[in-house]
Order: structure tokens, then C-alpha cells, then sequence
């Protein structure tokens, strides 16, 4: 059963936790457009297995979260929503470090956390995040969608991912009858997320500095690698790594090679923790 965490402005975050005995830290889990936390069941499952504590949240405007679907009106909310989710973790579990993952936009998310927020975690797994103007919204088109944006912020636009977001054909099915995945987002929505955010990120990526893991699929048509590449090389992180998988697409983690990533994943935190000297495998 969920939870729901009031924030700031009376949005109400729908929030699902499992901390298993013995976790050696926690985990909050950031997901991407459109979807939902309760796609990553199967991901919360094998790190609760490793000793991890798993949060994770519908973002707001996703989900089953209060507040009006397929919208935000800053992109920065989405940090601050985060944080307000990190400060409840800490306070339910002050003596366990506590690590952030995202996918896709819930990947910008984790990046702008990483930027607004640089002393609040021990560390952050990236999963072909959305840190970059993507192909659309490149160059002079991303502009145009700004200045439209002043006269209709509300148009309503399609989401057109499901074909590429998975080679796992079930996958695909699922997430287009799933109803709790966004059919449409408004056009403030895209521009605060893939061109204001993107922007914003752009300009202060060299200040992210936080232990990080960078994951992302080869053939991923959603979020190109370039774009995972261009965030390992400009972050000041000391301690970074990026791990490019062939041949799959934009979720890596619905993948059939899902397994293989997650103890990526998870040896990568045990490396962060007490269990530093053990070697993770399902």
C-alpha cells in the first residue's frame, strides 16, 4: 500500500516503501515521463534482496499523485519535491546513507537534485537520463516550442514513446494499456522539462559533484548516447563511471538483460557501503 507526502504548495505525493531488516542503505527511485513508481516493482524487489531500502514516488503531474495530471509549472518543483521526499527518508532512517536513482526524465530530476541539493546524498545511478535537449526540441525547433509556449501553455500533447521505449515487446503492451501512464502532457510541461530544464542544466553541469554511476542503453532512440557520454565528461564528479549497454533500447531495466544491470547497480552502492568487500550476483 502507498502513502502520501504533503508538499510545500499542498501537492500531494503518492510514495510506496520497503526498507528490508539488515538494510545497509536506502535508495529513492525518480521515475520518467509518463510513467508511474509502480513499474518498478520488479527493480525495488531485487535491491530490497541486495539490503536495500527502496522509496519511490509518482512525480508530481504523473500517476497517482495530487495534482493536475500531465502539468507542472516550473521545473525546478521537481527538486524540490525530491528533497522533500529526501528529508522524510532521512528522518525515518537517520543512520542509513541514502542514494538516488532516475530514469529517463526522472534521470533530469536526479541531475537538477544533484545540482540544487550537492551535500544531501552519498550518491546518485543515472539511467538513460534525460539531462540534454533531446533531438525534438534541438536547436531553433526547442525555441519555437518556448514561444509558442507564451500563448498556449495548456495545449494538450501526445506522449509518443511506447514504441521505443522497450525491444521487449510485452513491455511495450503493457505500458500503452497501462492507465496510469500519461496519454498527454501539456506543452508548459515539455518546454520546463525538455527546453528551460535542459537549458538550465546545461549551463551548470560542470558544479555536479556527486559520487555517480552513468547507465544507459546503445540503441536507446528516446534519449540518444551521445547524451549520457556528454554528461560523464562534463560533470566534475571525481568518482564517476559509465557503463554503455549494446543493443538495448531506452529502459534497460524492462530489458531482458535487466538482471545483468541491477547487479551493475548494486555492486556499484555495495562499493559505497559496508559491504564494499562483497561481490553481488542473482
Amino acid at each position: 500500500m502507498g502513502n502520501f507526502l504533503e508538499c510545500r504548495d499542498g501537492v500531494k505525493l503518492y510514495y510506496r516503501k520497503c526498507v528490508p531488516q539488515g538494510a545497509v542503505a536506502n535508495i529513492i527511485i525518480n521515475h520518467g515521463f509518463g510513467e508511474h513508481c509502480d513499474r518498478y516493482d520488479y527493480v525495488a524487489k531485487k535491491l530490497n534482496e541486495a539490503k536495500f531500502g527502496v522509496y519511490r514516488y509518482d512525480l508530481r503531474g504523473h500517476g497517482r499523485s495530487e495534482s493536475q495530471k500531465g502539468h507542472i509549472e516550473d521545473f525546478k518543483d521537481f527538486a524540490k519535491d525530491a528533497d522533500e521526499m529526501v528529508t522524510l527518508i532521512k528522518k525515518e532512517n537517520p543512520n542509513l546513507p541514502l542514494f538516488m536513482l532516475g530514469h529517463s526524465m526522472g534521470g533530469f530530476v536526479t541531475c537538477l537534485y544533484g545540482l540544487m541539493y550537492p551535500d544531501r546524498l552519498e550518491g546518485q545511478i543515472f539511467s538513460g537520463a534525460a539531462v540534454k535537449r533531446l533531438p525534438p526540441v534541438e536547436g531553433i525547433k526547442g525555441d519555437l516550442y518556448k514561444f509558442i509556449n507564451l500563448f498556449t501553455p495548456n495545449k494538450k500533447i501526445k506522449n509518443q514513446l511506447s514504441s521505443d521505449i522497450c525491444s521487449v515487446k510485452e513491455v511495450v503492451e503493457d505500458y500503452e494499456k497501462d492507465p496510469l501512464v500519461l496519454k498527454e502532457a501539456t506543452l508548459n510541461f515539455y518546454v520546463q522539462f525538455l527546453v528551460k530544464g535542459a537549458d538550465w542544466i546545461e549551463k551548470n553541469i560542470e558544479k555536479y559533484e556527486y559520487p555517480c554511476l552513468i547507465t544507459q542503453g546503445e540503441k536507446d532512440n528516446i534519449v540518444p548516447k551521445e547524451i549520457a557520454i556528454y554528461l560523464y565528461n562534463n560533470i566534475s564528479s571525481k568518482d564517476r563511471e559509465i557503463k554503455i549497454y549494446d543493443d538495448l533500447y531506452h529502459e534497460i531495466l524492462n530489458e531482458n538483460e535487466k538482471d545483468k544491470i541491477l547487479c551493475d547497480m548494486i555492486n556499484w552502492l555495495y562499493k559505497k557501503t559496508t559491504l564494499s568487500n562483497t561481490d553481488y550476483s542473482f
